[in-house]
């Protein structure tokens, strides 16, 4: 099947792991395929493919960070994604067991700024902060359907990933509409492109077309309107949600798994 996709054009393969070692990886997964990740990480290396591994880091990752560094070195990665945890669907869910503190933040941030110095030429290393620890929003796949779109497994088309979250907005289908449409002539797509749509203090800030205005998919959870300033800016009147929950002391030990927990031999 690999080489069937790369012959079809597939020019770029992601694989994520949840950690380094596999009961943390099956713990968090909620199913135990970690060596089966490993055995395609090796196959796809054997192939002229672009390939990034990507590990979404959270509390219950965060200090295995050095062990994911070697897990990659060892096995000849180019190009790592070390991406802070994003609280959408199931990470919202368990968004007060997965929080990383500030302490492992800041920490991985060290901790990776060193790797970049002693793997560069060698490895490319990109670490991205969580936006409940940063005072401006990151400009969400630079703007909402602007650059990107993405067609669902039931063939809804949307312009990222979590955008099917947001209720009250009539996504296009494949099977009704062409790409085409969707992308210049959907209500959806055009929803909040420019920032005709913006409200206060987006509308008359001087980086609305930086950040344009943060998250549509997490305003939209954090305050039930997509068309608010995301919470992660500290200029938004809702900031003190984000701050609420990412300076909680109370942490929940038991959260939700996406599936059953597996039983390891």
């Amino acid at each position: 099947m690999l080489d069937q996709l790369l012959a079809a054009g597939l020019a770029h393969v992601q694989i994520s792991i949840q950690a380094p070692e596999r009961e943390l990886a099956a713990t968090i997964a909620g199913t135990d395929v970690h060596e089966r990740k490993v055995e395609v990480i090796e196959r796809v290396r054997s192939r002229d493919v672009a390939l990034t591994l990507n590990c979404v880091l959270h509390r219950l990752n965060h200090d295995s960070l050095p062990a994911i560094l070697a897990f990659a070195e060892e096995h000849g990665i180019r190009r790592l994604e070390l991406a802070n945890v994003q609280f959408y669907g199931w990470a919202l869910r368990n968004r007060s067991a997965l929080m990383p503190t500030r302490e492992q933040v800041e920490h991985g941030a060290v901790l990776v700024a060193a790797a970049q110095d002693r793997l560069r030429g060698k490895m490319d290393v990109t670490y991205v902060l969580p936006d409940y620890f940063e005072e401006l929003p990151k400009p969400c796949m630079h703007g909402w359907g602007n650059v990107a779109m993405t067609v669902t497994p039931a063939g809804t088309v949307v312009p990222c990933q979590g955008a099917v979250a947001i209720t009250g907005l009539d996504f296009p289908n494949v099977g009704t509409t062409t790409l085409r449409e969707a992308w210049y002539a959907s209500a959806a797509f055009n929803r909040f492109r420019g920032n005709a749509w913006m409200p206060e203090p987006c509308r008359s800030c001087d980086r609305r077309e930086e950040d344009f205005g943060g998250c549509r998919c997490q305003a939209f959870l954090l305050t039930g309107d997509a068309a608010a300033t995301d919470p992660a800016c500290a200029k938004s009147p809702d900031h003190g949600i984000v701050v609420a929950y990412r300076d909680a002391s109370s942490v929940e030990e038991r959260w939700a798994p996406r599936r059953p927990q597996p039983a390891l031999p």
